[in-house]
């Protein structure tokens, strides 16, 4: 069975047509429930900043109130930890990024969501989760199957995806224009414009991610995908040291030598503010940047913007990752933070969502007639999606201890100039199989 089938059939029965609920017991699906406090663990991100602006609807459409813990990515995850080992922690409703979901599943922390979404009391017929961007589903959301990350037997959804993203590559069609560039289509011609847009405009040419840790690691695998690589083959030994594996980190390295200053240290924040204030002439990672391209209280580049797919290398690809929103275990109001998940998922708040900043999770909002006109990139994100790799990289239990402690340390040390790509990646080999060998790997 295709890995699509699966989520589709997944669907099915979960939110199949053999959930039909009147107009009146779908009225009781809030108010037993009303005055009771969800408490929601949530990331400084530009997605739940356009949530927040949405997030009162929902206490005066229901009567549930919301209580939101905002940390940073880093703290966030700490604290969850920290809540979720607890009997009973603090959060009920939690957001997550994706590497982290198979961990938290591993270590029992999160909750299947078929429970809730099989009950007739909370379940809503008109959410249609065949609607969600099936790529985004299976990406966040299962865990389980023959990988422990993707669709298959015996894959569960744990989470739904809010805060979902694929890779673009945004570019100044003012600074295109002037110097009669070409939009890359491929990574030859995306290396070749690198030094050409830093010799000719003296600005960055790339905004990226370098900062040592999971930033340096993101920025390398948008690289490594379409070139060919991946971190491990098939039967789970590394072969992210072979020929495409360097020359994504060679690439890289380019990237960082022509871009803009500071970029080394650069997370996805400093990434983002780099290419809205001017600092950069292209930008390629994540989706979840279009809300602030065009917001003149953000960015200095407004309308000056364009979009392309992410460009060719061996393959076309591009990434799929971002958060998603799980039920902690020890959940105090389990059943409130589903219907706040659900509520924030439905079709009608992915599109307020969006009006409001963020990033779409829904086909029918990505489709949508009056936000296409209002924001024409749409059509290149939709076809991204095409090529959205579910399994760009290996969101195994383990995955957050090899990403943070073992490459994210060897890649910022090429970046930084004390190693080349090449001994860089070759060095990690050895922790890095140390890593899975503990985690019950044999390789």
């Amino acid at each position: 069975m295709k890995r699509r089938d699966f989520v589709t059939k997944t669907s099915a029965t979960v939110f199949g047509a053999s959930l039909p609920l009147s107009g009146i017991r779908a009225q009781s699906r809030y108010s037993r429930y009303a005055g009771q406090t969800v408490t929601f663990s949530v990331p400084a991100h530009p997605h739940y900043d356009a949530m927040m602006k949405i997030l009162p609807d929902f206490t005066r459409e229901t009567g549930i109130k919301v209580e939101t813990d905002r940390l940073a990515m880093g703290r966030m995850k700490e604290k969850q930890l920290l809540e979720m080992a607890k009997p009973q922690g603090d959060y009920d409703l939690g957001c997550y990024v994706v590497m982290w979901k198979g961990e938290y599943v591993a270590k029992n922390l999160i909750r299947p969501l078929d429970p809730f979404l099989q009950n007739p009391a909370l379940a809503d017929p008109a959410y249609d989760i065949k609607d969600i961007i099936p790529v985004y589903l299976e990406n966040l959301g299962l865990v389980g199957g023959p990988k422990g990350y993707l669709a298959g037997p015996g894959a569960k959804l744990y989470g739904l995806p809010y805060g979902a993203e694929t890779s673009v590559l945004a570019y100044r069609k003012d600074i295109f224009a002037k110097h009669g560039l070409k939009v890359p289509e491929n990574y030859a011609e995306f290396a070749q414009l690198l030094r050409v847009i830093k010799d000719k405009e003296g600005i960055g040419a790339l905004a990226s991610r370098g900062q040592a840790g999971h930033q340096a690691v993101h920025a390398w695998l948008l690289h490594l995908n379409p070139l060919g690589g991946s971190v491990f083959d098939d039967q789970w030994r590394v072969r992210f040291n072979d020929k495409a594996g360097v020359q994504a980190l060679k690439f890289l390295q380019e990237v960082v030598a022509t871009g803009p200053a500071g970029i080394a240290g650069y997370g996805q924040g400093e990434s983002n503010t780099a290419f809205l204030q001017g600092q950069a002439a292209m930008y390629l990672d994540s989706t979840s940047l279009a809300g602030l391209v065009n917001d003149p209280a953000k960015s200095r580049i407004a309308g000056k913007v364009s979009w392309a797919l992410h460009p060719m290398g061996t393959r076309r690809a591009s990434q799929s990752g971002g958060l998603g929103l799980a039920i902690a275990k020890n959940a105090k109001n389990a059943d409130a933070g589903f219907l706040l998940m659900q509520w924030l998922t439905s079709k009608a708040q992915d599109k307020a969502v969006t009006r409001a900043g963020g990033a779409p999770t829904r086909n029918s909002t990505l489709a949508d007639t009056d936000l296409v006109r209002q924001y024409p990139e749409f059509i290149t994100f939709k076809e991204a999606l095409k090529y959205s790799n579910p399994d760009w990289r290996p969101i195994i239990a383990v995955w957050d201890k090899i990403n943070v402690q073992a490459l994210g340390v060897g890649i910022s040390e090429a970046l930084t100039g004390k190693k080349t790509a090449e001994a860089a990646l070759n060095d990690l080999v050895a922790p890095v199989m140390q890593i899975m060998r503990e985690a019950g790997y044999k390789v």
